[in-house]
């Protein structure tokens, strides 16, 4: 019971570092919160950094979600890691740290996919950029990502499916915004620029 309690806990606080944020302060960007859309996620740091700046973001929020499984598989066992990489999504869409106001989830998502199954990462990583590459529109990608991820998870197993259907409700929830704007048909599309 223990192990299972310290899974959980870790993992939360991994997912709540707020990358983004550190990272563009540290380069002297600013505050991430109070520039662009005001998310701290990668998106959002390639509106005020660049393509190469929020990439670097991208590949720390799935790295801390890889953790965050790792940690539950080893101390609980397989299947666990990847409950543990959904409370690591909590953290990042709601940490501690900054009054619970965090991303939106999609890359602690690649990072938890890819530490669970390589294959659906590939899968779920080449859908992404068709839709997004070929809209310009980064969220309708995300979305059709969401509702896919359970499907694939099932596919894996029960634990996996159910851990992947709780991922892709919650991230779900955190582009609600976006959603009600790709219905509208006024969803902003991306600004792919290397560095700003």
């Amino acid at each position: 019971m223990l192990n299972y309690v310290i899974s959980i806990f870790v993992a939360y606080l991994l997912g709540s570092i707020p990358m983004g944020l550190l990272f563009t302060r540290l380069m002297g960007k600013g505050d991430l919160r109070k520039v662009g859309s005001g998310n701290i996620g990668a998106t959002n740091v390639m509106r005020v950094g660049g393509l190469r700046m929020a990439g670097l973001v991208w590949l720390l929020d799935m790295a801390k979600a890889i953790v965050a499984v790792f940690i539950g598989n080893w101390l609980v066992g397989d299947g666990f890691g990847a409950w543990c990489g959904f409370v690591a999504i909590v953290g990042h869409c709601y940490p501690v740290w900054l009054k619970f106001k965090g991303g939106k989830g999609i890359s602690s998502l690649f990072g938890v996919v890819l530490a669970i199954s390589p294959m659906t990462f590939v899968v779920c990583g080449i859908e992404w950029l068709l839709v997004a590459l070929s809209s310009g529109i980064s969220s309708l990608g995300a979305v059709v990502v969401f509702c896919l991820l359970p499907v694939l998870g099932f596919c894996i197993s029960a634990t996996t499916g159910w851990a992947f259907l709780a991922i892709g409700l919650l991230c779900m929830w955190r582009h609600r915004e976006n959603i009600g704007r790709l219905i509208r048909g006024n969803e902003s599309k991306i600004e792919w620029k290397w560095k700003k």
